[in-house]
């Protein structure tokens, strides 16, 4: 079923494959791929689809092959694509692309605001989990989660885990925003602070996939709250962060540009964790063994008690 993918790979899309030949399609896929996002308020300047660009956007570069797929510091100035050293196009993975998951559990900071369509965490954890074990019962053991929407983290991963004792699975959970480091947004935007909801960087990310979606003449900056001032990594949550009116940032330093380097940086990291998973050896099945006997282990059996 290789002629199912374009030459050189890339990704099918799974609500278009028949019945009869999902088994030869997930037999010949590297692996199959799940958007996540939310319908959520991220501002006037945004759509409520934000994070379903970015998740979908990215989620379909997934398998990129030939003059796309090049190395993350790669490209040229303006954030387009080159050819790989020694000018020989290389073909990218083949992936089954799922429809993308669009309802998410959303913050206490967005829920009031207008659009944004938020369900309960549990009720989250239990759907995801629902929808990544078909897709594995489907016959896709290896499914990649994009995520555009960070609230997503928690609820995916603790249904990954779910998932991961009960089918043999490698369950690989990439979020569009970790790919580009703050250092290099701050190459970007200069110091002010970009990566907020809403703010510079998620703009410019949407940019970078539908620049018609954009507002950027609806919004004044709204400077976001500082973060505490410790290099360690901590998770903050809190009712309402203030300033804040769903979103804040400073939505002057966003454009085109800005967002076609933020596509290319991300979507070629994006690859390259991709081939690297690919060309990983597959995990082992679950076990409801909590301990290996030395059967199992490979050690000397136990002796009889005379």
């Amino acid at each position: 079923m290789s002629a199912a993918w374009p030459s050189g790979g890339g990704l099918v899309p799974a609500a278009r494959i028949p019945g009869g030949e999902l088994g030869a399609v997930a037999e010949a896929a590297d692996f199959a791929v799940l958007p996540v996002g939310a319908v959520e308020w991220h501002g006037p300047h945004l759509p409520l689809g934000t994070d379903l660009i970015l998740a979908e956007g990215f989620a379909a570069e997934s398998a990129l092959g030939g003059d796309d797929a090049v190395p993350s510091g790669g490209g040229t100035p303006d954030g387009t694509a080159t050819t790989p050293a020694g000018g020989h196009a290389t073909a990218g993975p083949r992936g089954v692309l799922f429809p993308a998951v669009p309802y998410a559990a959303c913050p206490g900071q967005t829920r009031p605001w207008p659009g944004t369509v938020a369900i309960r965490p549990e009720i989250a954890v239990g759907y995801l989990a629902d929808v990544i074990e078909g897709i594995v019962a489907a016959g896709f053991p290896r499914l990649l989660i994009v995520n555009g929407h960070d609230a997503n983290m928690s609820t995916v991963r603790a249904a990954m885990e779910w998932v991961s004792g009960r089918r043999t699975a490698s369950l690989l959970l990439v979020n569009w925003f970790q790919l580009v480091t703050p250092a290099e947004t701050a190459e970007l935007y200069g110091p002010l602070p970009a990566r907020g909801h809403g703010g510079a960087y998620e703009t410019s990310g949407v940019l970078g996939f539908d620049p018609d979606a954009v507002r950027l003449d609806a919004v004044a900056d709204l400077p976001p709250k500082p973060k505490l001032p410790v290099t360690h990594p901590y998770v903050l949550v809190e009712s309402r962060p203030d300033p804040w009116q769903g979103w804040s940032g400073h939505i002057s330093l966003a454009g085109e540009e800005a967002g076609r380097r933020v596509r290319q940086l991300a979507g070629t990291r994006l690859r390259e964790v991709v081939a690297a998973w690919v060309a990983a050896p597959p995990p082992a099945p679950p076990t409801d063994a909590p301990l290996p006997t030395a059967a199992t282990a490979g050690g000397p059996e136990p002796e009889e008690a005379p």
